[in-house]
């Protein structure tokens, strides 16, 4: 006679000889489902370790996982897994085809936790799966791990190198991207020269060769300067628009500061410099005004940052670029106020890199969706308690890997 209690098990947990379903016990207290399985007397298998057939057992190691929920009850999968004895490298535990090798947990079960870590924070799947949330850490890291060991970066030719901040403060980690194909090859804690050549190293193991790297992407941090001069040493480096009037605006904000002391009245009106006109409230557009009038040297900053943003937004080719930032330099110069001087002669420091942006398109902003896109991590998970676990995420959402890295045997 079928047991249809055992075959409906068998079906949903993929069990198939030699083993089986042995009994299913109800806990009513703990509200919790324990799956027993046997093993057919004097079965063989396959050796874990090198796939020698026909291998014959040495007694048995009891192990216990954790699977999906049946019926909203946590399920578990018990087995005395037979030890197996390989002729050719010796005794190993046997791998069940539902689990992967030091996991306490199904694959079924791993896979539907990475899917949702993909859209949710750690700590609410925690709850929804009753887990301790760093045991979910762990299958995330194993999955990730070994997706990233396998990840192929033989083709890879143009980068960007970006920090990203990790909390408040100066505490960063640097993430080296593909521009071509818009994904995250590699990220190190803190944002220092040494991590280009962590990456170098990391892009070696991967197939990828330095010397096919044509052209870098990065701001104007001396760390990175450095980093790609060392180890990167044929790549064309462009500095990317949005540092350069990233620097404008913090140049604007030093004349801001340095007039408040004459004028109080531009205490607290910071942001109204920084923003650009079409993104000001009506309010903040008659106080930009009024104060314009006002404050000459400062209306004359935020005028010169304003045409910084407009050669980035007008001109396409090289040659009008040079003639527009020769202009622009000149001006600056001219304003004898001492953040714009400083702010021209960074542009003539880093003269070819910045033009370089008008030979080789707007790759620094396939950097910054990417840098948004672990801001939203950082946000939705509300920190991290590790660097290796925020690592981890962005490899997850942004690395392009094959997830889950290991894939439950149905056949």
């Amino acid at each position: 006679m079928i047991d249809l209690q055992s075959e409906m098990y068998e079906q949903a947990l993929y069990i198939k000889s030699p083993l089986f379903v042995e009994r299913v016990r109800y806990d009513a207290t703990a509200e919790e489902m324990h799956i027993h399985l046997g093993v057919q007397k004097g079965a063989k298998f396959n050796c874990p370790e090198c796939n020698e057939t026909d291998c014959a057992t040495a007694g048995s190691v009891d192990r216990t996982w954790r699977c999906m929920d049946f019926f909203g009850h946590k399920a578990y999968i018990h087995l005395k897994t037979p030890r197996i004895k390989c002729t050719n490298c010796g005794t190993h535990v046997f791998v069940p085809p539902w689990t992967r090798k030091h996991s306490s947990f199904t694959l079924l079960f791993e896979a539907y936790v990475i899917e949702m870590a993909r859209n949710m924070p750690i700590t609410a799947i925690a709850k929804i799966v009753r887990e301790h949330d760093t045991r979910l850490w762990r299958i995330i890291g194993a999955h990730v791990g070994k997706a990233y060991h396998e990840k192929d970066m033989s083709k890879v030719a143009k980068i960007g190198i970006d920090e990203t901040s990790t909390k408040r403060g100066h505490n960063y980690i640097t993430c080296a991207y593909d521009i071509e194909k818009s994904e995250v090859l590699h990220a190190a804690e803190g944002k220092k020269t040494e991590n280009i050549e962590l990456f170098i190293k990391e892009l070696r193991k991967h197939n990828g060769k330095p010397e096919n790297i044509s052209h870098v992407s990065i701001d104007m941090a001396k760390a990175f300067i450095k980093g790609v001069r060392d180890y990167l040493p044929k790549a064309e480096v462009t500095f990317d628009k949005f540092h350069v009037i990233q620097h404008a605006g913090k140049a604007v904000d030093q004349v801001r500061r340095s007039e408040t002391k004459k004028n109080p009245t531009l205490k607290g009106t910071r942001y109204i410099w920084l923003k650009n006109p079409e993104n000001l409230t009506e309010e903040q557009k008659k106080s930009l005004n009024t104060l314009s009038k006002e404050n000459k040297d400062l209306a004359r900053a935020y005028q010169e940052k304003q045409t910084l943003q407009d050669i980035y937004r007008n001109i396409r080719d090289p040659e009008t670029a040079e003639f527009a930032f020769t202009k622009f330099c000149d001006w600056a110069q001219r304003s004898r106020l001492t953040p714009m001087v400083k702010l021209g002669e960074l542009i003539k420091k880093h003269w070819k890199g910045i033009i370089n942006y008008f030979k080789t398109g707007s790759h620094s902003a396939v950097c910054e969706g990417i840098n948004s896109k672990i801001q939203l991590i950082k946000k939705r998970s509300r920190g991290f308690r590790n660097i290796k676990n925020f690592i981890n995420m962005i490899y997850l959402e942004g690395s392009n890997l094959t997830l889950p890295a290991w894939s439950c045997n149905t056949k």
